[in-house]
């Protein structure tokens, strides 16, 4: 057989992706338990069939349209006030990162972040070519500003990469922090861009405020955000930032014409506009995690404390015995993060019920 030419670095390697299996209680990927109304599924329905009469044409490639909504949405949500040119939108938060390190990643760059975090982030480098460097993170996940300092001044990145809250321990940054951050940034020669990653940004706790508030202040900050999570629009793939006009231009050059297809767009602003519908459940989801939170600190066992719709837990001495023995009483939740560590997601009250009897049994709680 004729070898195929893959890359070198590409060698051996298997796609990403959290296991899909079909089991009567799914906790492994974050998701919105609750699936849309028949009022947001009939908005979303007369909004495809709008969109598919003009299929024959290629869809508004620069979208404004929806950046106005997306920036009406962010007003409410933050009280951060943007021009539609001042946000930008892709296939999924995905897409959004793969555009920000194309466009200022590549080769002879690096790409700066603080582990445990996103799991794909080393791959968005892989994939631009851009040199992936992880600083740590305090043993109770948190961010010391002057570790940061230290690694910004050391490795000179072009791209700071902060989840927050952070994926997989759910850990929410400070402003303190990110100024901290965004100030070292400043000094980088030849300029530095800090991305704040806050697919989770909605389920933040009271007082937990939003790095979007930093933007009039900083042209160097990108903010991301996602409909997959809050929204419970997982399957729209539509993901987003917030920044300052000029960084969103350079994301324009990098993307593929017509990146956004006319389906996406239609999604997006029907669901969109149901906006307060949708987050009417984040309020029942933060609490659901506050309760899985303290009943998991009650059985023994710790718990970072979380601004997501996840908890990460443990330790145990075999965290994949207890991963599957939760699977094989139809329970799936994610075997990620330091060693001994397991993440569940934020379920229904009957979904987190079925996964605490379960982990009573397994575990011996």
């Amino acid at each position: 057989m004729t070898p195929l030419p893959l890359r070198a670095d590409l060698a051996g390697l298997t796609p990403y992706g959290a296991p899909q299996l079909d089991v009567p209680v799914l906790l492994n990927v974050n998701e919105n338990p609750y699936a849309p109304s028949d009022a947001v599924v009939s908005s979303i329905a007369q909004a495809v069939t709008g969109a598919a009469r003009g299929l024959n044409r290629y869809p508004d490639r620069d979208f404004l349209d929806l950046r106005k909504d997306l920036a009406a949405y962010l007003f409410a949500e933050s009280g951060v006030a943007l021009a539609p040119e001042q946000v930008w939108a892709a296939n999924g938060s995905n897409e959004v990162m793969l555009h920000l390190l194309q466009a200022f990643g590549g080769p002879g760059r690096t790409v700066l972040s603080f582990a445990p975090t996103y799991s794909m982030y080393p791959e968005y480098a892989r994939d631009t070519f851009t040199t992936w460097v992880a600083g740590r993170r305090e043993a109770d996940f948190s961010l010391d500003p002057d570790a940061a300092r230290r690694a910004i001044a050391e490795h000179a990145p072009s791209v700071v990469l902060l989840a927050s809250p952070n994926n997989p321990t759910g850990t929410a940054l400070g402003l303190d922090v990110v100024r901290a951050v965004l100030d070292a940034a400043a000094d980088v020669p030849g300029g530095c861009v800090v991305v704040v990653d806050e697919a989770y940004g909605e389920f933040r706790r009271e007082g937990t405020p939003s790095a979007l508030t930093l933007l009039a202040t900083y042209p160097h900050l990108a903010v991301s955000r996602t409909m997959s999570k809050a929204f419970g629009m997982a399957g729209a793939r539509l993901g987003y930032l917030a920044a300052s006009s000029e960084l969103v231009d350079a994301l324009r050059v990098v993307r593929l014409p017509y990146h956004l297809s006319a389906v996406s767009q239609a999604v997006a602003r029907a669901a969109l506009a149901h906006s307060a519908e949708l987050m009417a459940q984040v309020g029942s989801l933060r609490a659901e995690r506050d309760q899985t939170v303290a009943w998991l600190r009650e059985r023994g066992l710790a718990v970072a404390d979380s601004d997501a719709n996840f908890a990460l837990f443990g330790t145990f001495d075999d965290r994949r015995a207890v991963w599957q023995g939760l699977l094989d009483r139809g329970v799936l939740i994610r075997e990620v993060g330091p060693p001994g560590w397991l993440r569940v997601s934020i379920g229904t009250p009957e979904e987190m019920a079925a996964f605490k009897d379960a982990l009573v049994e397994v575990a011996g709680l």
